[in-house]
């Protein structure tokens, strides 16, 4: 029983694909992030055209 428990306290390839999984989701935040802000910019820069094309 104890070489069981020792096994898997060693096992360490969960912990790998856990680490990933928190890098990938960490990556996805600031792309969603950046994306927002680059959505804002371009709102207002079509807006401005908008106006200067309507005048």
């Amino acid at each position: 029983m104890n070489s069981i428990i020792a096994r898997f306290v060693k096992d360490e390839s969960g912990a790998t694909a856990i680490e990933y999984g928190l890098i990938a989701a960490i990556v996805g935040i600031g792309i969603v992030i950046g994306l927002s802000n680059l959505r804002d910019g371009l709102n207002t820069l079509f807006n401005n055209v908008k106006t200067e094309v309507t005048k």
